[in-house]
């Protein structure tokens, strides 16, 4: 067996979810609403399982599907993609961010992490033959800084993977992070694999800001999405890749020996979707920070100290007051002791980890939320946990 990925651990995602399951804990761990999706979306996937194609779709994803992609993101981000050359549909973006590290990391090549990370991204780049070099971000802003990327890039950087907005922390990166960061990937002659599945997963009038749109980058960026994400619906795994005709070439043959294709109707569904008007999103948008804020309110009035969450699903709670100082013990006896599953910050750090930090995830209904306030109510400073 492959040691890389024979001697992984079980996720922390599937410890927490098997605890919460085998104590009946409010599951407030793994990163899925509780919600069924979109009904006008499902019903089109439905639709295009019966009277639609089932074969294989093009290797590259429906033309609608790509056409759909290249305006949605004209609209939302400014870009101007071709859909014939610089776009293309994957089974998820997990199998986007394999097939990029796949097609532009050879063995030797270093590149660049910002933990903490997504925990699939430091496996594959290690598959793949890439040396990882670590950017570690802290709490409670987790911010770029020009003293941390020069201590992180050589002349022996290839690729830079960063994750924006960035899962777990829920940070949104302010333009002068990214405009710091484009600077570097010019000046080391760098690809920036941009996984952005979080997007329009914003908070407080933001607007995402793809790295792809700073100068110099429209040559250099992979820039991957979810469909998952953006239509909450998780399990569908539709993932969409742009990148300059240059790099889509390698890109594309990753992908064809990787899964080569994915489920025509799920992306008939999702051309669909991705033309639904404004309202739709910004509706989605305004639901998410209203879960937010209702959990973040009721953490702050039983007194626990929340982080700032500017994105994703993902709220934040410093244990440290508490006189915490060991996060997974700490979320292991919050799941058995006092029936809520968090997910430990610590797990997303591969060296430097920061373990005062346990991640909820607020995109349930509101029984949900109140159920878990409740269960935490006994945790509240200042008494024992």
């Amino acid at each position: 067996m492959n040691p890389i990925f024979a001697d992984l651990p079980t996720t922390v995602f599937e410890v927490m979810s098997a605890l919460a399951r085998e104590t009946g804990a409010v599951n407030l761990g793994q990163g899925f609403p509780d919600d069924p999706g979109p009904a006008d979306v499902r019903a089109k996937a439905a639709e295009a399982v019966v009277e639609g194609w089932n074969q294989y779709p093009p290797m590259m994803g429906l033309p609608e599907l790509r056409r759909a992609i290249a305006r949605h993101y004209a609209h939302w981000q400014g870009l101007d993609l071709d859909p014939d050359a610089e776009v293309m549909v994957t089974s998820g973006a997990t199998e986007a961010l394999a097939g990029a590290l796949m097609a532009l990391i050879e063995p030797g090549d270093e590149v660049v992490l910002f933990e903490p990370m997504y925990d699939a991204y430091l496996p594959l780049v290690r598959r793949a033959g890439g040396v990882p070099r670590f950017v570690t971000l802290t709490p409670p802003h987790f911010r770029l800084t020009e003293e941390a990327l020069a201590a992180a890039f050589s002349p022996r950087t290839k690729v830079v993977l960063l994750n924006n907005p960035l899962n777990p922390s829920a940070t949104v990166f302010p333009d002068e992070d990214l405009a710091l960061l484009a600077g570097f990937c010019e000046r080391f002659d760098a690809v920036a694999v941009c996984d952005e599945v979080w997007e329009h997963v914003v908070f407080d009038g933001r607007r995402h800001r793809p790295l792809m749109a700073f100068p110099g980058m429209r040559e250099r960026t992979v820039k991957i999405g979810s469909a998952g994400k953006i239509f909450s619906l998780t399990g569908w795994k539709v993932g969409f890749v742009m990148a300059a005709p240059r790099l889509m070439r390698g890109l594309s043959k990753a992908h064809q020996f990787l899964t080569f294709t994915t489920p025509p109707n799920l992306q008939a569904a999702v051309a669909y979707g991705l033309a639904k008007d404004d309202a739709y999103y910004e509706g989605m948008r305004a639901d998410f920070a209203r879960a937010r804020d209702r959990f973040a309110d009721g953490l702050t009035g039983l007194g626990f100290r929340v982080l700032p969450s500017a994105g994703t699903y993902f709220l934040n709670l410093d244990i440290a007051p508490l006189g915490e100082s060991d996060d997974v013990a700490f979320c292991e006896r919050l799941v058995r002791e006092h029936g809520v599953a968090a997910i430990p910050v610590s797990a997303f750090y591969a060296h430097r980890p920061v373990r005062n930090i346990v991640r909820f995830c607020f995109a349930k209904r509101d029984d949900t939320l109140d159920r878990a306030l409740e269960c935490l109510r006994g945790l509240a400073p200042g008494r024992a946990a």
